[in-house]
């Protein structure tokens, strides 16, 4: 019998146990409003404002890509209905661009010889500060720089963008534009244009002093040649044309020697943070033009990424300056969602990779920053070695004021309630008559043991696993001519044996999958 006929008969319209990854499952897409959660779920999503950091530690197939969605689709339905409080969602959940550009610097600069291990010794927390910074500003100039229809996310407060930015301080305006100066990195168009339009958004515009050196030199021409006139008309002494030229030429020579000067300044300021912040694509040459745009006044009470001890509180300092940013356009917090740390090319699931990488996060002062909440979703791997770390590493982590799920866990009747939501989510039953899993099969077969067998798969993706490879056997040992739609227990006995075998032989490293 093939599975189609199967399915129509419980009127389902899709197998509910086909897909293996939420970001590409449209059953778990359609039930996310009202579907069953993990029991920690509320832990870990905590209060949106003001926002809590949270650390998981799951296995594969746990979850945790569908706690990133639902925290995703929770921080939206709270920022339409909260347009003056709303949250920017920071999904950092790819962590290749900044590990290849990271990487590709340190390359540079050492032995060629040096494996990925020693290049991964250094990573530290300012890497992660810089990365984190980069996706949230560039998500602040779409905003500034957009109009309308074209800005992301449904922004409630976004007509009333340029209204806020005409009435806010100009220290505002300006720690708005060097973050963007830093961090903005746009995923297309070009970005000199990009800084332009925010230049002139913000309106910050000045006269710097290459430019003043040209309109001094034009000015002071313009009045000797006024004052010769004058003598000329009053028939007064006339003063030597070379006196008036000497004066001309001495002002726009003192411009020009200030042009230069700020020129020599800002080049090395822009060479020192582009060396300190590996993890930007950011040209010095770049920066320096970008900062040309600013008075010295402006740049000279900026806390800059600089090379020494006090870096990485500078990186808390712009943190704090985008809080500011986004606050006057109606974000009263920013949630950082760290996911997906194995599946970076240079990582690859290696576990001693992964540490080395995410360690640096594990410091109390930045988890524990004021309206800021990171959300790490991280394997279980990293568990096993958390564990093994001495107290100076948990003084410094203080992990028990970081809402910790160690590790998530699901029990079989969690997993009985996700897989019937899922079969009502594919059915075409009058809502009278909702289709529960034990409706699939012979009255043999009771609900505490699919429960059982459930409990036994550990985790949703295995459970779905247990369940499609249930109806595939079932419909492969049936007629089409002779079709029987209720599962019997043999099959059900004979299946979960052996994708209980499965899953043990996952967890101790002898099966891929």
């Amino acid at each position: 019998m093939d599975i189609e006929s199967f399915l129509k008969h419980y009127s389902l319209i899709e197998n509910p146990f086909e897909a293996e990854e939420a970001r590409h499952d449209p059953v778990f897409a359609r039930s996310m409003d009202g579907g069953p959660r993990h029991p920690d779920f509320n832990k870990i999503l905590g209060q949106i404002d003001p926002p809590n950091t949270s650390i998981v530690f799951g296995e594969k197939g746990s979850g945790k890509t569908a706690i990133r969605l639902l925290i995703g689709q929770r921080i939206s339905a709270h920022n339409l209905a909260n347009p003056d409080h709303q949250a920017l969602l920071v999904a950092y959940d790819d962590l290749n661009p900044l590990l290849d550009r990271v990487m590709a610097r340190r390359r540079a600069g050492s032995s060629k010889w040096a494996d990925a291990e020693q290049l991964l010794d250094g990573f530290r927390l300012q890497d992660h500060q810089d990365a984190i910074l980069s996706l949230a500003v560039t998500k602040l100039v779409d905003l500034l720089v957009s109009r309308g229809d074209d800005r992301g996310e449904a922004m409630a407060a976004s007509p009333q963008i340029e209204q806020r930015f005409r009435k806010a301080p100009r220290r505002v305006r300006v720690d708005a534009a060097v973050l963007a100066a830093l961090y903005d990195q746009p995923r297309s168009g070009g970005g000199a244009t990009r800084w332009r339009k925010l230049h002139a958004r913000l309106r910050l515009r000045r006269i710097t002093a290459a430019t003043a050196a040209g309109y001094g030199g034009t000015a002071m021409m313009i009045v000797a040649i006024g004052l010769l006139i004058a003598q000329l008309v009053q028939k007064a002494p006339p003063i030597p044309l070379t006196i008036s030229l000497g004066i001309t030429m001495a002002a726009t020579v003192l411009l020009l020697g200030l042009s230069i000067a700020q020129h020599a300044r800002l080049w090395r300021l822009s060479r020192r943070i582009a060396h300190e912040m590996p993890a930007m694509d950011r040209a010095a040459a770049a920066l320096r033009r970008m900062l040309m745009d600013l008075s010295r006044s402006d740049l000279n009470r900026q806390d800059w990424p600089l090379p020494g001890a006090d870096s990485r509180n500078s990186r808390y300092q712009l943190t704090s300056q985008l809080i500011e940013v986004l606050d006057l356009l109606g974000f009263a917090a920013m949630v950082v969602v760290v996911d997906r740390v194995d599946e970076p090319t240079i990582i690859s699931g290696n576990a001693q990779r992964m540490r080395r990488v995410i360690w640096p996060l594990f410091d109390n002062k930045f988890l524990q920053q004021d309206r800021v909440a990171v959300k790490m979703l991280l394997p279980i791997e990293l568990r096993h070695m958390l564990h093994r770390e001495s107290d100076e590493f948990f003084q410094e982590a203080r992990l028990d004021k970081q809402h910790l799920i160690d590790p998530l866990t699901w029990s079989g009747a969690t997993l009985y309630d996700l897989c019937s939501a899922r079969l009502r989510a594919c059915c075409h039953r009058d809502e009278k008559q909702p289709i529960v899993l034990t409706d699939l099969f012979e009255t043999d077969v009771t609900r505490e043991m699919i429960i059982d067998a459930l409990d036994q798969m550990h985790q949703p993706r295995d459970a779905f696993k247990f369940l499609y490879t249930l109806l595939q056997e079932h419909c492969r040992m049936v007629p089409q001519e002779q079709p029987r739609f209720k599962i019997p227990r043999l099959t059900v006995d004979t299946v979960r044996r052996a994708q209980s075998q499965r899953v043990q032989d996952l967890h101790r490293g002898l099966t891929p999958a």
